[in-house]
């Protein structure tokens, strides 16, 4: 594989990184210095007081700095690595739904499930255009 095609090979699924960065970083923050307005914005109709929604907060700022790593340093190695953390919380956001019954958690899972969908299908597209130019260049001249 050339320089250019090892460069560009996972640049679909790492664009769709900043989709994850763009929320992880804003939400933790909101819900760092604005814990209930937060929750509020996202149709919580829970009480979670002001403590662990800061350290959610703190969390998801933390996970987004990492994301933002990731896609300056493109290491696409861990690419496949987001689509299964991002699978477990979607599990877990599934059952805290089913048993809190409170929307926020629905908010959750469509923000996640975009995202989900969004770097899978770029993951998918990408593994296919690696694949595809690495039978290329194998092919003999003639």
């Amino acid at each position: 594989m050339n320089e250019i095609t090892k460069t560009t090979a996972m640049e679909r699924t790492r664009l769709s990184l900043f989709y994850l960065a763009g929320y992880l970083i804003p939400s933790g923050v909101m819900l760092l210095i604005a814990p209930r307005l937060a929750l509020k914005l996202l149709l919580s109709t829970g009480d979670y007081g002001d403590v662990f929604p800061r350290a959610a907060g703190m969390l998801a700022v933390g996970l987004g700095i990492i994301i933002v790593q990731m896609i300056r340093l493109r290491l696409s190695s861990l690419y496949s690595t987001t689509l299964m953390v991002r699978s477990f919380f979607f599990v877990c956001l599934l059952s805290f739904y089913t048993l809190a019954r409170d929307p926020f958690f629905l908010v959750l899972l469509v923000i996640l499930s975009i995202g989900i969908v969004l770097t899978a299908t770029s993951y998918i597209l990408d593994r296919r255009y690696t694949l595809r130019s690495s039978q290329e260049s194998q092919k003999p001249i003639s």
